[in-house]
């Protein structure tokens, strides 16, 4: 079973970490200052849970363009389960019920593998790849409505 929670607790931030640390450390050989950053602080958090073992995370932040879904991060073993698409919903339902916006764009960097997950969400490819931490993206968005 797979459970999303908005991340509560200082534990429950290390292990959305040390998550974020495997996947984009480890898996896809991200430099340090590329995985953590400023933004940390003041984002809103997930982890994901798979039968109660930490298998995914991702945080949601505000810009001056809108919102801005980014560190999506999903355990090796437990990718093609659905826990990135539990994330997606957890991010997309928290921000509709907490910032309450009609037309607030909702926006990410998605890497080329990912694109037609966040697609199934209405999300649409803008503009040209473009390389950010050495991995190709597409920026996507999405316009909530009402």
């Amino acid at each position: 079973m797979i459970r999303v929670k908005l991340v509560e607790s200082q534990q429950e931030l290390d292990q959305a970490f040390k998550i974020r640390e495997k996947v984009f450390r480890e898996d896809l050989g991200v430099e340090w200052e590329d995985i953590f950053d400023q933004y940390d602080q003041g984002a809103t958090h997930f982890i994901a849970y798979s039968d109660d073992e930490p298998a995914g995370s991702s945080r949601y932040r505000r810009t001056e363009k809108g919102v801005r879904l980014e560190r999506f991060a999903v355990l090796p073993q437990y990718r093609g389960k659905g826990v990135g698409k539990r994330l997606v919903q957890s991010n997309l339902g928290h921000i509709e019920a907490n910032l309450k916006t009609p037309g607030l764009l909702v926006y990410l960097h998605a890497q080329l593998e990912v694109m037609a997950l966040y697609g199934s969400y209405g999300f649409y490819k803008v503009g040209e790849v473009f390389l950010e931490a050495n991995l190709e993206h597409f920026e996507m968005r999405k316009q909530l409505v009402g």
